[in-house]
């Protein structure tokens, strides 16, 4: 099926060019000897689990679920992480995960014991409290009154028997340079107790794929830890692995008019592409430019009742008319994890374009998707 055959709303990924992310990430493994696994949060696409593992060490998981699909679609190693575990579900966990990382000194103390006994290798979240991020608040794990990690003021040393690595995850679509500035507030604050670990996170939020990504300064960190304590380095990117790798293709339905003109397209931001309205960002669109920046200016919208369902403005170099095709790009990450049905929107078909330009439909869904989630 050629892509202009898709039906909309459609995500899309581009296997060749999540390949070409994959090989940046296998570099980077390859010269290091780090291991980098996926971070499923953002990119759960099991379609591509075979081809990630071509190239990546495994997975991590934030709960139970993910963790299931890690070890079940992908077979490698299998990290998780949560805020706090369910006590009926941490058995099952600790049976198919092989790093079990803790938020607390209670939650390690309360589960530790279940998963040293069955082999498992044990971690602590620790809470550097350095701030690099510049806007998205809702992100930052450093900022006051977290619920992620233990701080200096609460560490408790004399607890740490049985873990064997530290993690901390501080970053959000940064370059290495701010890796590089909260690897020194961890070592000011948790150096001393570094030399008796065998494995240190890095956590997520590593843009390693991106254009002007610093790829050396992150192999620097990365050699400084293995160099100085002799620890083994994780990274658990998720977007990095599917960074502009994924299309939405959308139609324009209607055009309305209130003091500017709007597009009804047949996609949602609340819906389809929530990230929009959560970070926000302005998602990138194939042949438009900023308002005002070419002859025609659009409202871009949804189909639901929420009045901020807006994805944006954008102009064209033509008027919009009804059936009009659009691409939105960098689609791939955070869209399909985390869209909803709600008001009863479809969810977008989900297809793979292959390295021949073939677009493949793997997936398709209708009215019982959205029955099966209500009582």
């Amino acid at each position: 099926m050629r892509f202009e055959e898709l039906p909309t709303p459609c995500y899309v990924v581009d296997e060749e060019l999540v390949e070409k992310n994959l090989k940046i990430l296998n570099g980077v493994m390859q010269r290091t000897g780090a291991k980098i696994v996926l971070a499923q949060k953002a990119f759960s696409m099991t379609t591509m689990y075979p081809l990630i593992g071509q190239y990546l060490s495994g997975t991590t998981a934030s709960g139970l679920f993910e963790a299931r699909l890690g070890y079940e679609e992908m077979g490698k190693e299998n990290h998780v992480f949560a805020p706090a575990y369910r006590e009926d579900e941490i058995d099952e966990i600790i049976s198919i995960c092989d790093h079990i990382i803790f938020n607390s000194f209670s939650q390690l103390e309360k589960f530790k014991d279940k998963a040293l006994k069955a082999g498992r290798k044990v971690g602590l979240r620790i809470n550097p409290e350095c701030s690099t991020q510049i806007g998205h608040a809702i992100y930052d794990s450093c900022s006051p009154g977290s619920r992620f990690g233990v701080t200096r003021e609460l560490f408790h040393p004399e607890l740490l028997e049985g873990v064997s690595g530290l993690h901390f995850h501080t970053l959000c679509q940064q370059n290495s340079d701010d890796l590089e500035t909260t690897l020194n507030a961890v070592e000011e604050k948790f150096g001393e107790w570094l030399p008796q670990m065998e494995w240190i996170n890095f956590g997520g939020g590593h843009h390693i794929t991106r254009e002007d990504y610093d790829i050396p300064r992150l192999e620097a960190c990365i050699k400084r830890m293995q160099e100085k304590y002799g620890l083994e380095v994780y990274l658990e990117p998720g977007e990095a692995i599917a960074l502009n790798a994924g299309y939405l293709i959308t139609s324009v339905l209607d055009l309305h008019q209130n003091k500017m003109d709007i597009a009804i397209l047949d996609t949602s931001a609340t819906c389809h592409m929530p990230d929009v309205l959560e970070m926000p960002y302005r998602p990138p669109l194939f042949g438009s430019g900023e308002a005002g920046e070419k002859p025609y200016t659009y409202r871009l919208g949804g189909q639901t009742c929420l009045t901020g369902d807006v994805i944006g403005d954008y102009s064209f170099d033509q008027p919009l008319k009804s059936g009009d095709r659009l691409v939105f790009g960098d689609m791939a990450i955070y869209t399909m994890v985390k869209n909803t049905t709600f008001n009863g929107m479809a969810l977008p078909a989900i297809a793979v374009k292959g390295k021949d330009g073939d677009c493949k439909i793997v997936r398709e869904f209708g009215y019982q998707d959205f029955k099966m989630r209500l009582a």
